[in-house]
């Protein structure tokens, strides 16, 4: 059975289609339709993995050329590999009615979409994730970049796609510890604005990551993604809540070298937003001990001292956080919590405790 989430944009909308099926069914659809040509981007190992599943997919599409391949991880992301993803459209021939159809993980969906956003002031693009982390967070919203010697995502566009197609058949061949990655964002959804549904998950207890409550819990963070989505599209206000986790999780990843996933460092820095809302009053301590408990649960690490590429200096945590690209006013900008499903910003975090803070986690 495949679900459906719509996100509700006026003529940006569009469908995310979510579970085993989602590619046939996703071929019935107008965004999906054979008067256009397709310039097909996919990530390496994805079609090393899955050559004749994505071949049957794009049975009877007009396809300009062989598949655009993208190397796996965040290097992919650069200008050199977007020039030259630019320069293959153009000697395609693709006009502004084609589109792209971006099929791998977040790398491949930020690249393709970024080329979207700018091939001839912009067209249409389909995000076909191939990883729960890309299904859960990023081919979601409209989000597209590369990154820059200073940081990720600092270049970049908001361009909805037309439509996402997250087939389960692709997490068949995902290792598990990107399949946890992947959870950690859909856990960080009910953490910031859905009580209820954290205690879905909790229900669900070590049976979560199964097919059938997986798929469920997906559509979940998924639509309560695209709420936050329709009412504040270019993130100018609430849309920050997604955040939650993130500028702990970002220092962290940055600070392991490699050592973390991106999953993994936001599922410990949504624990440390919890701890640091529990430090300054905010959030009742017992929230803050679920949360540690279900992601130990999953298989998730949140204790600092034991995360992979420790220890962590809690003075250069704070040193990648004044970078954060979410910064305002030259203060750190955090997502801290009340409660479990109650999210809000603190646009002035206080750097000294910080620190201290983060030095009494990492003992």
């Amino acid at each position: 059975m495949t679900d459906l989430v719509t996100l509700d944009l006026g003529e940006r909308g569009y469908e995310v289609l979510i579970g085993d099926g989602a590619w046939t069914i996703a071929r019935r659809l107008a965004a999906v339709t054979p008067d256009r040509r397709y310039a097909v981007m996919v990530d390496t190992r994805v079609l090393q993995l899955h050559r004749d599943f994505i071949r049957d997919g794009l049975a009877d599409l007009d396809i300009a050329g062989d598949p655009i391949e993208i190397p796996e991880g965040e290097s992919a992301k650069s200008f050199g590999l977007l020039e030259i993803v630019l320069s293959q459209l153009l000697d395609r021939g693709l006009e502004r009615r084609d589109a792209i159809l971006a099929i791998g993980g977040g790398v491949t969906g930020d690249l393709g979409g970024f080329a979207a956003a700018i091939y001839k002031r912009g067209i249409d693009f389909i995000q076909v994730p191939t990883t729960l982390l890309a299904m859960a967070d990023s081919s979601v919203g409209g989000k597209t970049a590369i990154n820059m010697p200073q940081g990720k995502n600092l270049v970049g566009a908001f361009h909805q796609p037309r439509l996402v197609v997250a087939d389960f058949a692709f997490l068949e061949t995902l290792p598990r510890r990107q399949l946890l990655a992947g959870y950690a964002e859909i856990i960080k959804a009910a953490l910031i604005g859905d009580a209820d549904f954290f205690d879905r998950l909790e229900y669900s207890n070590r049976d979560s990551l199964s097919a059938l409550h997986l798929q469920a819990h997906l559509k979940s963070a998924i639509e309560f993604k695209a709420r936050v989505v329709e009412a504040d599209e270019r993130e100018s206000g609430t849309r920050a809540l997604l955040n939650l986790g993130h500028t702990f999780g970002h220092a962290l990843e940055s600070e392991s070298g490699g050592a973390l996933l991106h999953g993994e460092a936001v599922a410990a820095g949504c624990a440390l937003a919890f701890d640091y809302s529990v430090r300054l009053g905010h959030c009742r301590e017992n929230d803050a001990h679920r949360v540690h408990e279900y992601f130990s649960l999953v298989g998730l690490e949140t204790d600092l001292s034991r995360l992979q590429g420790a220890p962590y200096s809690a003075e250069a945590m704070v040193e990648r956080m004044r970078h954060d690209k979410k910064n305002a006013g030259g203060t750190i900008r955090l997502v801290l919590a009340r409660g479990i499903g109650d999210a809000f910003i603190d646009d002035a975090a206080d750097e000294a405790d910080l620190i201290n803070f983060l030095k009494d986690k990492a003992q």
